[in-house]
C-alpha cells in the first residue's frame, strides 16, 4: 500500500475487519495494507474501545481520529529504498543484477538489507509466472459481479429501443446466477442491483469480486484501490468485503465473465426485443430453470441444487432492513450558496462558499458534509430537476428577504401586521403596469424597524388621505404623525344663506325675452 494516512473510510473498513477477529495476515491479503500497519491500527482501536460495542457514526469516528491520531503516530509504509528509485529504475533498464544494485547502494551510504532492495525492484519490475491457477472458493465465501452489453430493449416509458446491459452476480461455489437488465451503469443502478441480487439469494457472501468500473472503484490501483463511498456504505450495511480485480485482468473474475457470456448466448440468443420490464420478469424464471438446472461445465452439477442443498445455508443472513441507496459525490458550493446534484439545488451555509462539499443522497434525504465529514445541511430529496431546496439560515441576512419574497408570502406578512397594511399591499400589487412586489415587501419590512402597531397606524392614515403608497407610509412613520390622533372629518349641512327662489332668477330672463 502506498504511503499515506488512511482516510476515514479506510480506517472504518480496517476496524470492521479487525472486529471480525481476522488475523493481520488475512487482512493484509484482502486489503493490501501491510500487516505491521494493521497491527498498529489494531492497538489504536483497542485503546479507543472500538473493538467492542456499536461502531461510532461517521462524524464521531472522524472526530476520534483527529483527536487521537497524530501525524507522528501514523504508520509509514515507504520503503527505505524509495530515495534511490531513479537509479534503480535505470539499472533495471541496463539489466543490472539485484546483488550488484545492493552493493552500489551500500557505496552510496545505504544501510538496508538485500531483501529490501529485492522487494523494491520487484515492485518496479515484477516477475510474473507464465502459469495460471484456477481458484475455487468455499460455499458462501464469494460472489462475482459484472455488467455486460446485451443489445437493445424497449423502454417501457418511451417505447423506443435503448442500449441495455445485464447486471450479473454469480455465486462462486454453486454458480447460481442472478441477472437484471438496466439502461445505464450509474452508481444508484449498481447499488440497486446489488440489493436485488442479495434479496434473490436470501443471503450475503463473505466478499464480492468486482471489476474496476466507476460505480464501484473510483481509482483503479492494484495495491490501493479507491472504492466509491456509496459502495463502501452498501458493503458495510450487508457486511460483505469488496475485492477489486487487478486493472485489465478480467480473468480474475472468470466465473462471472462466463456468466455474462452465457446470458448473451443463451437467454438473449435469437430473442425478439421486448420491453425491459418483461425481460426482467422472464430472466428470473430463466435463472431458476434453464441456468439453474443445467449441468455446469466445471462443477458437473446443477447450480440451483448446489445452492439449495449447501451454499444457501452458508450465506450470512440479510440485515433487518434493506439498504437505503445512498450516492456520494463531491460538489462545489457556489456563490449563490447552493450545490448542484442531479440538476437540483441544495443550500448550504454561506460561510462554506467556494469549498468542496460531500453530498450523500439517499432515496429520501440529501445530506451535505465538509471534507472532514462534518454534517452541515440536511434536505428532503428533490422530486424533479430544477427544484431548489433552501434553509433560510444558510443565506446571508441582507439578501434573504429579496430571495424568498413572493406575492403570497408578502400578503401573509401584511395580514399579520393588520388589515390596513394588507389593504395598502393589495393596492400596490394591483398595479396593472409596474410590478410593485419589491415595494410591497419593503413596506411590510418597515414593521421590523418601527413595529407592527405603528406601521398599521401609518397605513390607516395613508388610506385616510387617499395615498396608499410606500413613500407616504414611510414619511408618516419617519415624522411620527402616525402617533397623532386621526382627524375626524366634519360634515357641513347644505348651504342656506342667501338662497334665492327659482322664480327670482327666471323672472328677469322672461322679461328680456318678451322685449325681443
Amino acid at each position: 500500500m502506498s504511503e499515506r494516512r488512511l482516510n476515514r473510510m479506510d480506517i472504518r473498513e480496517l476496524v470492521l475487519q479487525i472486529r471480525s477477529e481476522r488475523r493481520d495476515r488475512q487482512i493484509q491479503r484482502d486489503t493490501g495494507i501491510d500487516r505491521r500497519t494493521v497491527k498498529r491500527y489494531r492497538e489504536w482501536a483497542q485503546g479507543q474501545g472500538l473493538l467492542e460495542g456499536p461502531m461510532p457514526d461517521q462524524e464521531a469516528l472522524q472526530a476520534l481520529v483527529d483527536r487521537t491520531l497524530k501525524d507522528k503516530d501514523l504508520p509509514q509504509n515507504q520503503s527505505s529504498v524509495e530515495g534511490y528509485r531513479v537509479a534503480i529504475s535505470q539499472w533495471i533498464k541496463e539489466e543490472v543484477e539485484v546483488c550488484a544494485m545492493w552493493n552500489r547502494l551500500r557505496e552510496r551510504g545505504f544501510a538496508g538489507s538485500y531483501s529490501s532492495v529485492l522487494r523494491f525492484v520487484r515492485t518496479i519490475d515484477p516477475v510474473l509466472p507464465d502459469i495460471v491457477g484456477r481458484i475455487e472458493r468455499k460455499p458462501g465465501e464469494e460472489a462475482q459481479v459484472d455488467f455486460g452489453y446485451v443489445g437493445l430493449m424497449l423502454d417501457p416509458k418511451s417505447g423506443e429501443r435503448r442500449k441495455t446491459w445485464a447486471f450479473v452476480m454469480v455465486l462462486s461455489w454453486s454458480r447460481h446466477v442472478y441477472v437484471e437488465f438496466v439502461f445505464d451503469q450509474k452508481v444508484e443502478t449498481w447499488l440497486r442491483c446489488h440489493r436485488n441480487a442479495l434479496e434473490f439469494f436470501q443471503g450475503v457472501p463473505e466478499r464480492i469480486v468486482v471489476d474496476n468500473l466507476k460505480a464501484a472503484i473510483t481509482q483503479a490501483i492494484w495495491d490501493d484501490p479507491q472504492v466509491q463511498y456509496a459502495y463502501r456504505e452498501c458493503a458495510e450495511h450487508y457486511r460483505f468485503r469488496i475485492a477489486p480485480c487487478r486493472p485489465a485482468t478480467p480473468e480474475h473474475k472468470g466465473k462471472v465473465e462466463n456468466g455474462v457470456g452465457y446470458v448473451q448466448g443463451n437467454f438473449m440468443g435469437g430473442r425478439t426485443p421486448t420491453s425491459l420490464t418483461q425481460a426482467n420478469q422472464d430472466v428470473l424464471v430463466w435463472c431458476n430453470s434453464t441456468a439453474g438446472l443445467r449441468i455446469h461445465g466445471t462443477t458437473k452439477e446443477k447450480p440451483l441444487e448446489r445452492f439449495e442443498q449447501v451454499e444457501k445455508a452458508r450465506l450470512k443472513p440479510l440485515p433487518a432492513t434493506a439498504y437505503d441507496i445512498a450516492i456520494w459525490k463531491k460538489a462545489k458550493l457556489h456563490r449563490d450558496c447552493y450545490v448542484v446534484f442531479e440538476g437540483s439545488y441544495y443550500s448550504a451555509p454561506f460561510r462554506l462558499v467556494g469549498q468542496k462539499l460531500l453530498i450523500c443522497a439517499g432515496s429520501r434525504q440529501v445530506r451535505l458534509f465538509t471534507e472532514k465529514y462534518e454534517l452541515v445541511a440536511t434536505h428532503e430529496r428533490a422530486q424533479k430537476p430544477g427544484e431548489r431546496l433552501t434553509h433560510p439560515d444558510h443565506l446571508p441576512k441582507e439578501i434573504l428577504p429579496g430571495l424568498l419574497l413572493d406575492r403570497e408570502n408578502c400578503r401573509e406578512d401584511a395580514q399579520a401586521v393588520g388589515p390596513a397594511t394588507l389593504q395598502v399591499v393589495e393596492a400596490l400589487l394591483a398595479d396593472p403596469v409596474v410590478d410593485r412586489l419589491p415595494t410591497a415587501g419593503k413596506l411590510v419590512r418597515l414593521s421590523k424597524r418601527f413595529g407592527a402597531e405603528r406601521l398599521e397606524a401609518a397605513c390607516q392614515r395613508a388610506l385616510l388621505f387617499g395615498d396608499p403608497t410606500y413613500k407616504t407610509a414611510k414619511g408618516i412613520l419617519t415624522q411620527g404623525t402616525d402617533q397623532e390622533p386621526v382627524p375626524i372629518p366634519v360634515e357641513l349641512p347644505p348651504a342656506t344663506t342667501f338662497a334665492r327662489q327659482p322664480a327670482e332668477i327666471v323672472g328677469p330672463l322672461a322679461e328680456v325675452s318678451s322685449w325681443n
